[in-house]
């Protein structure tokens, strides 16, 4: 029992305890709520405080700029009345100007027309005393005014035409003067500039052999040596009584040259047999393909035309082989490259350009010997065909006069190309060819009617004829020299071009006694 009422007072005394505790932590609580409460009415007292005075700070800051800007504004009325009262001072002070100017104006045109009216009368009157001083002089004349003018233009025109003509006489005089004396001088500076060797090739190569017991083995058993060689390359060998040679003869200078090489290469090698000729006809072959690449080559490097087409370059190195009256077309065609780019450059003319087509000009005569047609016309289609620039294909086409020369790097490869050929040593000629190559032109030239003498001089390259007086006039030797011209083009072949100059003087001869 005792126990009970003890466990009765703890479960008391713990809920008094917790009522207790309960009690004073909602007092605490409540406490602190307050204070709470009265620190945020305390906040909410202090912010409106603060607002009320920014708002009258505001308020005051606004007043203050509105009085600014209203001053300033009236700053800027007053300033601007004042201009507008000065502006209407000065177009007042204009007015008043153009007033006093449109016064003077108003006076000097009165002026004005006055003096003109007394200008007009003069001039009535210098009227009337010019035609009766006309009607007196046509009456002393006995000629009208029209007649008198006519007779003095058809004097003047007379004059003026005699004037005209002894002038343009007297210039064209000078400059044909000057400019074949400036063309000589840039020719002979090219042509000293550009000095080559010329060297004569002919149509047959000598092979020499060690001993004689060589014409046989190369002769083979019943000629199946020489005709197996013969087949292969398209040549002739010649066998004579020549001792220790061997002649190879060939139209086509590529085929003559693969078989020298391939009969050399027999002849070292000692065993030939058609086997073996087939062999070395096709090494030989190789190597003149290289030589010819090697040729075009080394003339594109000599004169410094690297952009041109592998074909051309191949092209250039076969006209190694190639020879034209016994000149190297390939050194020929060096030359003419040079010399063209040098008279380019004198003249202020595309130096590149002129170069260009002077090598590229006998560029047909690499493939002639194959193909239909002029070496003109198939250098032009192989130059289109390997997208050579329009202006090289006309210096080609141009260079022989097939089509008349547009530019002036044509001429210049024209006038190249006559000088490559046609200076002494540059091509090669027989004596006799020579000789009846100047006693035809003599001839040709004296079977005109009114020729006296004619003489061919400068290697064929000129020929003077001298003519009767009483018999050609002037205009006659015009006449003359163009026909014996074309007359030596229909009749006679000969390279480069023949220059024809006629002669007419006529001597007055008086004795004084």
């Amino acid at each position: 029992m005792t126990a009970l009422w003890i466990a009765l007072g703890l479960v008391l005394g713990g809920a008094l305890g917790a009522f207790a505790g309960y009690s004073y932590r909602k007092n605490a609580q409540e406490k602190k709520i307050g204070r709470t409460e009265e620190y945020a009415r305390n906040l909410l007292e202090d912010a409106q405080r603060r607002a009320e005075d920014k708002k009258k700070e505001t308020i005051l800051e606004a007043k203050e700029e509105v009085l600014r800007l209203k001053t300033e504004l009236d700053r800027e009325v007053r300033d601007r009345r004042n201009e507008v009262q000065r502006s209407e001072r000065r177009v007042q002070q204009r007015e008043e100007s153009l007033d006093k100017k449109m016064d003077s104006l108003e006076a000097r045109e009165e002026s004005l027309n006055r003096k003109q009216e007394e200008l007009q009368r003069l001039t009535d009157e210098a009227q009337d005393m010019h035609d009766r001083q006309l009607g007196e002089l046509e009456r002393i004349a006995q000629m009208t005014q029209e007649e008198a003018r006519g007779v003095i233009m058809t004097r003047v025109q007379k004059e003026a035409f005699h004037d005209a003509a002894v002038m343009v006489r007297e210039i064209e005089q000078n400059a044909k003067e000057e400019a074949d004396k400036k063309a000589r001088n840039i020719i002979a500076m090219a042509i000293q500039r550009c000095a080559s060797d010329h060297v004569a090739e002919t149509t047959v190569s000598v092979v020499n052999l060690p001993n004689e017991d060589m014409k046989g083995r190369i002769i083979g058993r019943e000629g199946r040596n020489i005709r197996t060689l013969e087949t292969a390359t398209g040549v002739d060998l010649i066998i004579d009584d020549t001792p220790e040679a061997v002649i190879v003869s060939a139209f086509d200078p590529v085929r003559r040259e693969v078989a020298r090489l391939a009969l050399e290469k027999l002849i070292a090698d000692g065993r030939i047999h058609p086997g073996r000729i087939e062999e070395m006809v096709e090494k030989a072959r190789k190597e003149v393909d290289t030589q010819i690449r090697e040729a075009g080559e080394q003339a594109v490097f000599e004169t410094n035309m690297h952009s041109l087409h592998h074909e051309l370059v191949k092209l250039l190195g076969r006209m190694r082989y190639r020879t034209s009256y016994g000149q190297n077309v390939l050194r020929h065609s060096i030359e003419v490259s040079h010399l063209a780019g040098l008279m380019a450059a004198e003249l202020g003319a595309d130096v590149q350009l002129a170069k260009r087509a002077g090598l590229l000009h006998d560029i047909g005569k690499a493939v002639d010997h194959e193909q239909e047609g002029t070496h003109v016309q198939l250098g032009g289609e192989l130059a289109r065909k390997y997208r050579e620039p329009p202006e090289v294909v006309h210096c080609i086409l141009a260079h022989h006069n097939d089509i008349e020369p547009q530019t002036l790097e044509a001429v210049l490869v024209q006038a190249a190309d006559a000088i490559s050929a046609a200076r002494p040593g540059a091509r090669r000629e027989s004596i006799e060819n020579y000789i009846r190559r100047l006693e035809k032109l003599e001839e040709i030239a004296n079977s005109f009617p009114g020729v006296e003498k004619s003489f061919a001089i400068q290697s064929g390259r000129e020929v003077r004829i001298a003519v009767k007086p009483e018999d050609v006039n002037d205009a006659g030797t015009l006449i003359l020299a163009r026909e014996i011209a074309k007359r030596i083009e229909k009749e006679l072949e000969y390279p480069g071009q023949i220059k024809v100059n006629v002669i007419r003087e006529t001597r007055s001869v008086e004795y004084a006694k």
